[in-house]
């Protein structure tokens, strides 16, 4: 017959035995885990280090390899020199960057002061209006895309800045997404701020825009990449070289014969075309991914 010591070093055994194995479970688990992980962000670099690597392999280098190779011993960065002389590249990074930085100061403006409207203040109609507003969103951009342009063209706006900026001020996801971020903040801060006599402005850019923050930066930062990124719309509305964007610089490098011809100084001109992005993504990451989840919590 057991005695109690017996019984209890027994129990003790068991427990060792059941903790152990749970260790190990739960260690194969993350490595299954990890080890997927580690597959998919292979798979999702693998093209930008493509890109980096064939920007600094040779013309000859480039074409004499039948089977691709993942290496080169002998970088070069000639092609990064003729990604600039070839096209105007630097004029088109400079269209960009105007673009870019015009677009998104005004898309800011409208988003907020809408998204506060539909948030904050109360007027007749709304609760329709706003559900009216997001059935905009199930219109396709192709169909938007043809009424700017006849718009653009009447008013006589085609090969300006102005023609490339207009269309792009607005966005009815991003209302939508600080709208809903403009709700979470409690009420009572609000008609605290208007007993204190505060004006809306006032209390919109002293209270919920600091608030808020995290979701201003990320919509600032996706706008900039949409804009960044442009490419049918800067191709339908521009022929003049003087008012083409980096998309329109590529396709122009194509149309040219150079792109197929020279693969290695078109990657060279991508590479420089996406470092910009690629930097502020990094210097914001925390930023976009506390915007995203604030914007999807409610309470």
């Amino acid at each position: 017959m057991e005695t109690g010591t017996e019984m209890q070093i027994k129990t003790n055994l068991n427990y060792k035995k059941i903790e152990t194995a749970a260790r190990r479970r739960q260690t194969a688990k993350n490595v299954i885990v990890y080890g997927l992980l580690s597959l998919w962000g292979l798979m999702v670099l693998f093209p930008f280090y493509w890109m980096l690597l064939t920007s600094v392999k040779s013309y000859s280098a480039y074409n004499s390899e039948y089977i691709p190779k993942l290496f080169t011993l002998s970088p070069t960065f000639r092609n990064f020199v003729d990604a600039f002389t070839t096209v105007p590249l630097a004029r088109y990074l400079a269209n960009t960057l105007l673009f870019t930085v015009a677009t998104t100061a005004i898309m800011l403006v409208v988003t907020v002061l809408a998204a506060f409207a539909f948030a904050r203040l109360e007027f007749a109609g709304k609760n329709l209006v706003f559900t009216l507003f997001l059935a905009l969103m199930m219109i396709p951009s192709e169909l938007v895309i043809i009424t700017n342009f006849v718009t653009i063209t009447d008013l006589d706006l085609r090969n300006t800045f102005w023609g490339l900026i207009l269309p792009s001020v607005t966005s009815v996801f991003y209302i939508y997404l600080l709208k809903e971020n403009f709700a979470q903040v409690p009420d009572q801060l609000y008609y605290a701020a208007k007993v204190d006599g505060t004006s809306d402005l006032k209390y919109l850019w002293k209270v919920l825009i600091p608030i808020c923050r995290p979701t201003v930066i990320t919509i600032t930062i996706l706008k900039v990449i949409e804009c960044w990124n442009s490419y049918v719309w800067p191709r339908l509305i521009t022929d003049d070289q003087a008012y083409f964007l980096v998309s329109n610089g590529i396709q122009e490098i194509r149309e040219n014969g150079f792109g197929r011809e020279n693969i290695p100084a078109m990657m060279a001109a991508v590479v420089v075309i996406s470092v910009p992005l690629i930097v502020l993504f990094l210097i914001f990451r925390k930023k976009i991914m506390a915007g995203v989840s604030r914007g999807g919590i409610k309470g």
